[in-house]
């Protein structure tokens, strides 16, 4: 096994930089331990139907979990600043807030760390938006492969509403068109469509440059 470590600045996603640097690198493997804390953190409890969001100084105590290529699964724990204990799978829009060091161990590296889904469901997301959580969870409780586009930059902001014709987010593309937003992706859920998409792989992640 070969180890990588991996260096946050402030502000970065927590979740969305080690999809970033797992699919760039192509590989696969688990955490081995992290040091640092956070400015916001977004997790889901058990049993509740939305993350829970602290603000604040916050310490990260683990993070557990697996990565690849086509996504991250993972649990965080932490302590706010009464040194009272939070937990739950990470979701985006955990935010570093003065640095955080990674030990990742590296189990698969190129076409081993990937899998061979085709993907037909893109999601242009903005960090922290509440739609834009809901609509990566119901993608991930189907386990529908679909690629990420984090909007942090106006460059990229401006290419999404080129594409889509919309300034609101989330936006979804299905096979390249505009399909529209969370309510559109609801309406897919309700009708049976999105479940026809699952291929039982994980998501893929990156930034559009």
């Amino acid at each position: 096994m070969n180890t990588l470590t991996l260096h946050l600045e402030p502000s970065q996603d927590l979740l969305l930089s080690l999809s970033e640097v797992a699919q760039k690198k192509q590989i696969s493997g688990f955490l081995l331990g992290v040091v640092g804390n956070l400015s916001k953190a977004s997790f889901q409890c058990p049993g509740r139907d939305k993350p829970t969001v602290l603000e604040g100084e916050l310490e990260i105590i683990t993070l557990n979990g697996t990565f690849n290529a086509d996504g991250v699964h993972l649990h965080l724990s932490l302590s706010d600043g009464a040194c009272q204990v939070w937990g739950g799978h990470l979701e985006s829009g955990s935010l570093i807030m003065k640095g955080a060091d990674l030990l990742l161990g590296i189990l698969k590296q190129g076409k081993e760390a990937r899998s061979k889904p085709k993907t037909r469901i893109e999601i242009a997301i903005l960090p922290g938006c509440p739609w834009c959580d809901s609509a990566l969870r119901l993608l991930e409780s189907y386990n529908i492969p679909h690629l990420v586009i984090t909007v942090d930059n106006d460059v990229t902001f401006q290419k999404c509403k080129q594409r889509s014709g919309m300034n609101t987010f989330p936006q979804v593309f299905i096979d390249g068109a505009t399909a529209g937003g969370f309510d559109s992706l609801e309406k897919l859920q309700r009708s049976g469509e999105l479940l026809s998409m699952n291929d039982q792989s994980h998501y893929r992640s990156f930034y559009l440059k």
